[in-house]
């Protein structure tokens, strides 16, 4: 089998990051897939909105198990621990070691059977958690390694990566796919509606604020049952 240049492979969430990613591959590429990890994630509600989102795009979607991840860590993403700063690392306690190169190693030997030498990812370095896998210098190193070591010419492209959140809201606007971002989920505690109140679902309020639209994902008081 061939490499096919212009064929894609999108590590997809389900949140709003990795949907706009989706679709701006869909721009570029001529064929595009997905793949979505399932690591014991507190918000596994995500899997489930990836799957809806891949059918919107009409792409595939493979679900791989990385459930002994969970068994690595002690980290709010996959327990009940506070979401909070970590004193020991300065990190978030949402931070989950590894799991970026993990996702994007998997991903690689997902795609290398199929001769896709293109990843894309939703990370950011701007508006994000601190979160040191979301770098563009880590990108780079990895591109690199996962080249060397599978002796293919991946490429990772992350199309955010210095996008703040009012940027991706204004990119999601312009791909006109603000209304299928209402089948995403942001929040870290898996709550729908969200909780409105961890970092993740206040960044995504930060950059429909800016943008001065409302996020789809939000029902008004009257849909959700209560007055106008």
């Amino acid at each position: 089998m061939q490499i096919n240049d212009k064929s894609a492979l999108v590590i997809l969430s389900g949140g709003q990051d990795s949907t706009t990613a989706l679709f701006w591959a869909k721009q570029q590429f001529m064929s595009v897939e997905t793949i979505s990890f399932d690591y014991g994630q507190r918000h596994k509600i995500e899997l489930d909105c990836a799957k809806k989102i891949a059918s919107i795009a009409e792409v595939p979607n493979k679900r791989v198990s990385l459930s002994s991840l969970s068994q690595l860590s002690d980290n709010a993403m996959v327990n009940e621990t506070n979401i909070e700063l970590n004193k020991e690392t300065s990190l978030p306690t949402t931070f989950v070691p590894g799991r970026n190169l993990l996702f994007v190693t998997m991903a690689a030997a997902f795609a290398y059977e199929k001769r896709i030498p293109n990843l894309i990812l939703g990370v950011s370095q701007v508006d994000y958690s601190g979160y040191p896998d979301c770098r563009e210098e880590t990108m780079k190193s990895l591109e690199k390694t996962i080249s060397l070591g599978m002796e293919f010419p991946f490429k990772i492209h992350t199309p955010l990566i210095h996008k703040t959140k009012r940027e991706t809201v204004l990119l999601a606007k312009e791909l006109g796919i603000v209304d299928v971002l209402k089948f995403t989920h942001t929040c870290y505690k898996g709550q729908n509606p969200p909780c409105g109140d961890c970092p993740a679902c206040e960044l995504r309020a930060k950059g429909f604020a800016e943008v001065g639209i409302n996020d789809p994902l939000i029902k008004s008081p009257f849909e959700r049952g209560g007055t106008k």
